[in-house]
């Protein structure tokens, strides 16, 4: 095998590599799988309208990774919550609840995209009340509905969510599925191994040439 056949060939597979773990190839949940889901959600204990309503979002699964947009306005007074320090802050609360979410989410390939606070009220508001101010937002990636639905189905998730729901005084989160994402890092860490192995590359011819 050639030197310019191995420069080339090693970022090659770390790149595949990369995009075969960070990509679910799985396609759309199926019929078993939501089922299993379901009966994990029931044998949790889970209420039967979030049992239907998980469910439906499963149902409409494309395959495709979403970005979850999150609006977050702490509580200032929060409750105390059993397994945290009685005068805990929300931001530590929900410090708390990042301590089981952001592992298991990285396990899956997901991540946060972006977050930090809120600069300003809203500046345009149509139709909701209570909407103007915010204290945080944030975006954070998943791989699939199937990573989500491991999460959220994990018994463990239950307890935490307690955290997160101290902490708060309202939050709106949703999915989207993106059409553009420039900061797909699939795509900067393509680009990055190529121009760096290129770089190299010319940097060897350029050796052999003198």
């Amino acid at each position: 095998m050639s030197t310019r056949t191995k420069i080339w060939l090693i970022p090659t597979l770390l790149y595949t590599a990369f995009v075969y773990w960070y990509t679910d190839f799985g396609g759309p949940l199926s019929d078993t799988e939501i089922a299993a889901y379901r009966a994990t959600m029931e044998s949790n204990g889970s209420a039967p309208e979030t049992i239907a309503f998980i469910e439906e979002f499963a149902r409409q699964d494309s395959g495709k990774q979403f970005l979850m947009v999150n609006n977050i306005d702490y509580n200032e007074t929060p409750p105390a919550v059993e397994g945290a320090n009685p005068n805990a802050t929300a931001e530590e609360l929900m410090a708390r609840y990042m301590e089981h979410m952001l592992p298991a989410m990285l396990r899956r390939a997901s991540h946060p995209v972006l977050m930090g606070p809120v600069v300003y009220q809203s500046i345009d508001v149509v139709g909701i009340e209570g909407a103007e101010v915010w204290d945080t937002g944030a975006l954070f990636r998943y791989r699939s509905r199937r990573d989500l639905m491991d999460i959220v189905t994990n018994p463990v998730f239950g307890g935490k969510h307690e955290f997160k729901t101290a902490a708060l005084t309202k939050t709106v989160a949703y999915p989207i599925e993106p059409q553009l994402y420039l900061g797909d890092p699939r795509l900067l860490l393509g680009l990055i191994l190529l121009a760096l192995t290129a770089l190299i590359d010319l940097l060897r011819l350029s050796r052999q040439n003198r």
